[in-house]
């Protein structure tokens, strides 16, 4: 089976242009999608899942690395979108993140764009290695460079 990975680019980008189109500047009391939606962190799989019922409808997938949290994608069933889903996705997750007391680096874009929109979250952001999802896009420090991080960003592009 051959992989088409222009098509595979193009549909990510598509997915996170939709994700990002839908999110918007409201309060985070306003965050909850109109659903009832658990958020499950599936650590064995390396992703949190918004599930409704038995449901999985979207998706962030992680790595550690380092001790930070790296945040690759964000994934939402399309029948599901403009719900607030990826809203309520992204800010139960970073919610967790914060508990756990770790720092986070951003290759998801819909992730990057949240925390733009809700500095409140800004503080999680690795200051050394923020990730190429990060808004406003940070610049690594100087002379630092971690290889198994541009490792996972080779392999997104």
């Amino acid at each position: 089976m051959m992989i088409d990975l222009e098509a595979e680019a193009a549909a990510r980008e598509e997915n996170n242009a939709a994700l990002i189109a839908a999110l918007d500047e409201e309060s985070l009391s306003e965050v909850e999608s109109s659903w009832e939606l658990d958020v499950l962190n599936d650590a064995e799989h390396g992703r949190w899942i918004a599930t409704l019922g038995a449901e999985a409808i979207a998706e962030l997938p992680y790595r550690f690395v380092g001790g930070r949290v790296v945040l690759l994608s964000t994934w939402v069933d399309p029948v599901y979108r403009n719900n607030r889903v990826a809203t309520e996705l992204v800010a139960r997750v970073l919610d967790e993140i914060r508990e756990s007391g770790k720092k986070i680096t951003i290759i998801c874009p819909v992730v990057g764009k949240f925390i733009a929109r809700h500095p409140e979250y800004a503080d999680l952001i690795d200051k050394v290695r923020p990730g190429a999802g990060a808004y406003p896009k940070h610049e690594p420090a100087e002379g630092d460079h971690d290889e198994e991080l541009t490792a996972f960003e080779r392999d997104l592009a």
